[in-house]
């Protein structure tokens, strides 16, 4: 008998975990946009700005040893769940900071926040992925880009109604409360199960030095989210400043990259049961450095809008690929896989930025490019676990015959 969506367990396990995914893109993009009427506010130089921008970076940096020991405490479900709670409130704190050092601990502790969303809600969906034996991962990554875009396009309704930060902020702290409630419904109560520990390994010791595979790990997340995270907030001036695009061109770089890591997202689990998660991450960070190395090279506003594109394109599963394969390793490498994302995401555009300031954007860019380059390399470090298949339908159960009477 066909099962609806509605009572279909790992449907509601997916939208439970998508409006996590949802309001982490959301409350990030949310704050971001209006950087500009925080710095009008607040009364802040553009290097203030960037030490702000760079406190969430260093709050996300320094919460492994939190986020693992709420993961051990609270779990997956409880801990997304609070700490997507914790994000919506602190839009409403940063609304209301009253000078800049209060506006920098709220950041700090925003990227300590975000930190724990990120590991909760990537073990949720890879817990799916485990106890269903379907792919859902890149779709739920798609679902935090199209939070990014929901959050720019209420930005954008918002500063048309009202100049209010803080009318803003409310709106968006309620926004994400309701997706909380969805969250809440269909959320998993148990986590995947780590690997066994080796015999000889002490029962209680707290902490372990990561493994070889951990590092590769963290090294592709890191490397993989500075590309993702520099092209959205690099392209656009590198379109105006070195391709010489129009005032009205140059706000498509961010639109063809994000518009084709969407896309690619929508799509990507299809590929990872095909092709397996080790050659959906080795091809496609190769395709992104390779595209964006050309068109460099090449120059002009269409070779970069190409490469951007296939940048998008490439980059798009890296990080539910290197999540999904974390999450088979225990909470505390998915922990410090995840730390490391957050920082690459947060801290690498500034970086790319201090690396423009001295030897032009053409430079940074090219930075981006090796950067993908890195994520390739690790690629072929990593071992990967085989992507989970599509179960096959139960056969139906009919009642014996009963016996013939002579």
């Amino acid at each position: 008998m066909h099962v609806s969506r509605l009572h279909d367990p790992f449907r509601r396990g997916q939208l439970a975990a998508a409006a996590l995914f949802c309001s982490l893109g959301f409350q990030y993009a949310t704050w971001a946009a209006r950087i500009p009427a925080v710095k009008t506010d607040l009364a802040l130089s553009t290097s203030e700005v960037g030490v702000l921008l760079m406190a969430a970076g260093v709050g996300a940096a320094v919460s492994f040893p939190l986020v693992a020991w709420l993961m051990r405490r609270l779990g997956s479900r409880r801990l997304a769940l609070l700490s997507q709670l914790c994000l919506a409130l602190l839009l409403l704190a940063l609304a209301a900071a009253p000078n800049y050092q209060a506006a920098l601990l709220v950041m700090c502790v925003d990227g300590v926040l975000v930190g724990c969303l990120n590991v909760a809600m990537n073990a949720q969906g890879a817990a799916l992925e485990a106890r269903f034996a379907r792919t859902t991962m890149a779709r739920l990554h798609a679902t935090f880009s199209a939070g990014s875009l929901l959050a720019a396009l209420v930005a954008s309704g918002m500063t048309a109604l009202t100049g209010s930060v803080a009318a803003h902020f409310g709106v968006a702290a309620a926004l994400l409360l309701a997706l909380g409630a969805v969250a809440r419904t269909g959320l998993l109560t148990e986590d995947t199960a780590p690997p066994a520990p080796a015999p000889e390994r002490k029962k209680h010791r707290r902490w372990t030095v990561p493994s070889a595979l951990t590092l590769w790990m963290c090294c592709a997340m890191v490397f993989g989210t500075v590309a993702e995270g520099a092209m959205n907030d690099w392209s656009a001036l590198y379109l105006k400043d070195v391709a010489g695009a129009s005032a009205r061109l140059a706000p498509l770089g961010i639109a063809v990259v994000s518009g084709a890591m969407l896309l690619a997202r929508l799509f990507a689990d299809g590929r990872r049961e095909r092709w397996g998660d080790r050659r959906v991450v080795l091809l496609g960070s190769a395709l992104a450095a390779t595209a964006l190395a050309c068109a460099l090279l090449a120059g002009g506003v269409l070779p970069a809008l190409i490469g951007f594109a296939f940048v998008g394109l490439g980059v798009a599963a890296v990080t539910p690929c290197v999540y999904a394969a974390a999450a088979r390793q225990g909470s505390d490498a998915l922990t410090l896989v995840a730390a490391m994302g957050t920082t690459g995401l947060l801290a690498g555009p500034p970086f790319i930025g201090f690396l423009a300031d001295a030897g032009g954007l053409a430079w940074g860019m090219a930075a981006v490019a090796g950067s993908a380059a890195v994520v390739t390399l690790c690629a072929t470090r990593i071992r990967w676990e085989p992507v989970p298949a599509p179960a096959a339908p139960a056969a139906p159960v009919t009642a014996p015959e009963p016996p013939r009477v002579p």
